[in-house]
């Protein structure tokens, strides 16, 4: 069973690969706009269905999210010869780039964040004992809020992991997340904290869109809250799709819910903050708990119940542990 997947695995990934190839060496050579973006209809097409080639939640999940989400969003830009690949005359940087959540650090020094303002250090070894304390735990328990913590620390790992493999290229990245455990308010934690390249992505492909095309007709405030809703939307549809890929169950639109939820909720923020002129400075400790735990509560409402109703989460528990149990027979 493990040695199928990993032959299925291994063959999506060969697909990729060629399918980036293409992506470098023809819709380059093609005039930016509508022909580029035909001429990679094909490949929008393939990185949307791959998942289905597999059959374990881990494998799915990453490929979901690697490529049919952020290579599709990435190659989506390209057309416009806008976003990261626009700038790349490398292959491997331009595949590397397509093929991984990642975002090169920019060397402009007046975007580094300075260290000290961290409150723990991103060390990846504490990291991982704390995935796998926490998996265990959940493994025990079945609590919700350490399935929520693993989450979490799975995506930063896959980050690391993503860091690793493009070092000797000499590419260096921005960190996956930016502390959301501190997070000032749901705007901050969903646009500058949580899973930043992601959050990244949405902003290119579908707020600054829609908020350029709308301002004109409603003004600037009502562009930003339609902007903002609508990448809240297109978020949840993409999990969706995600969670309908891993289960291959008709979707029941909780997640979806759970996003458009967050979306209102943003958008009160938002309209307390210039209508009211409302500015709570409150200190991490306070501001960190309400805003982890507004996520963490509505997550156990809407987020996580279709993960539990098709056991994705004991599949999972599953496959990291034979991961677990085969790297320490290599090793």
């Amino acid at each position: 069973m493990i040695e199928e997947e990993t032959q299925k695995f291994s063959k999506a990934c060969l697909v990729v690969l060629a399918c980036l190839c293409y992506s470098f060496f023809i819709p380059s050579k093609l005039p930016k706009g509508k022909i580029r973006l035909f001429s990679l209809l094909p490949i929008f097409s393939l990185f949307t269905i791959l998942p289905l080639s597999l059959s374990r939640p881990i494998p799915i999940t990453i490929i979901s999210w690697f490529i049919t989400w952020l290579a599709n969003s990435k190659l989506l830009l390209y057309s416009f010869n806008l976003g990261p690949l626009s700038t790349q005359k490398s292959l491997i940087n331009f595949i590397l780039i397509a093929a991984l959540p990642i975002k090169i650090k920019r060397k402009d020094p007046l975007h580094c964040t300075p260290q000290n303002t961290r409150i723990l250090p991103p060390n990846n070894w504490v990291r991982s004992f704390f995935f796998i304390l926490f998996v265990v735990i959940y493994d025990f328990t079945k609590s919700w809020i350490m399935f929520g913590f693993a989450l979490f620390l799975f995506i930063d790992l896959c980050f690391a992991i993503c860091a690793f493999l493009v070092g000797p290229f000499g590419l260096e990245l921005e960190e996956p997340s930016d502390e959301p455990y501190a997070s000032s308010s749901l705007q901050d934690f969903w646009g500058k904290r949580w899973n930043r390249m992601v959050s990244d992505t949405l902003r290119h492909t579908v707020y600054k869109p829609i908020r350029l095309t709308f301002v004109k007709f409603v003004g600037l405030k009502w562009a930003q809250v339609m902007a903002t809703m609508a990448t809240f939307f297109v978020s949840g549809l993409v999990h969706e799709l995600m969670y309908y890929n891993v289960s291959r169950v008709r979707p029941t639109w909780e997640v979806t819910c759970y996003f458009l939820l967050h979306g209102v909720c943003v958008v009160i923020e938002m309209a307390l903050k210039r209508e009211l002129g409302l500015k709570l400075n409150l200190h991490w400790a306070i501001s960190g708990p309400l805003t982890v735990g507004f996520v963490m509560t509505t997550g156990y409402w809407l987020f996580f119940p279709p993960l539990w109703r098709n056991h994705i989460d004991a599949e999972s528990i599953e496959d990291i542990k034979t991961f677990g149990k085969n790297l320490k027979m290599v090793f």
